[in-house]
């Protein structure tokens, strides 16, 4: 690292901030889930990132809070018949090797080759639950993306589509181009995903856009869920990340009183973020 390079370079280093979160959460007395292998993953990079700034050693929550929620709602995706997970951007997850799984299930990670190097090379000694499967490719070559989600597609019957921590990171338009091409597979039934509201983001560009730099938040739909549907999706079912930090008793005091008249639905001009399963329309 030299003094000139930011902390977080690209999206993937915010993979890795995060991994130091779930670390940090599996050290407690009392998770809300285990993960022994993120404080491997994050690095000391992560590590440094997570304790940059006021605003990143103080906020924790909300990504201990989404990393619960998605554990939730893919438990039960797999317990109603999922029997393939293809995360998107799947970063530093563990969850194939952490989560009790059924080893009949096919999890398929896709990132760029970089991140899912240094994963492979962190995890080379450890067994996965169930029958995963790495695909090194960049989202944004459209081409290529539909080729793989045309393939995975046939080979799966009721197919959960997972992308935690990505669609912030890409425009409206980009969005919507990757919630088509997911569409248009049949097999392809549920999408798990999370966003935040445009007040919520404008908040964060404000208190961490030095930091986000080469990595800047985009995407907050004025509409919110309901910019899904236009794209052959439809909301099934969203949870606040604030309501469920709440419930596992991680929101600091001080915002506390906010989850008491947070509604859980989502309002544009509120800090507004939720973990959202879409079903296909």
């Amino acid at each position: 690292m030299t003094q000139a390079e930011p902390l977080i370079r690209n999206v993937s280093d915010t993979a890795r901030w995060v991994a130091f979160y779930r670390a940090e959460e599996s050290t407690r007395h009392d998770p809300v889930f285990r993960d022994p292998f993120a404080r491997r993953l994050a690095g000391e990079r992560g590590e440094q990132i997570a304790r940059s700034g006021p605003f990143t050693r103080k906020t924790s929550w909300p990504f201990i809070a989404r990393t619960y929620l998605f554990d939730q709602f893919i438990q039960e995706q797999i317990q109603q018949g999922a029997d393939m997970v293809v995360n998107l951007a799947a970063g530093l997850d563990a969850r194939p090797y952490r989560m009790a799984l059924p080893p009949t299930l096919r999890w398929i990670e896709v990132d760029l080759p970089d991140i899912l190097d240094h994963k492979e090379e962190i995890l080379r000694n450890e067994k996965p639950v169930c029958a995963l499967e790495r695909v090194r490719l960049d989202l944004s070559d459209v081409g290529v993306r539909r080729e793989l989600f045309q393939n995975l597609g046939r080979k799966a019957t009721q197919a959960l589509i997972v992308s935690e921590g990505l669609l912030t990171y890409l425009t409206e338009e980009e969005v919507g181009a990757l919630a088509r091409d997911l569409a248009v597979n049949k097999s392809f039934q549920h999408w798990l995903l999370d966003f935040g509201s445009p007040a919520l983001v404008k908040m964060l560009q404000k208190r961490m856009g030095a930091q986000l730099s080469q990595a800047p938040l985009k995407f907050a739909p004025e509409n919110g869920p309901e910019f899904f549907v236009a794209h052959g999706w439809r909301l099934q079912r969203a949870h606040s990340v604030l309501k469920a930090a709440a419930q596992i008793k991680r929101l600091p005091p001080l915002m506390r009183l906010f989850a008491l008249f947070d509604s859980g639905e989502f309002q544009a001009k509120r800090l507004w973020s939720a973990a959202c399963l879409f079903e296909r329309r």
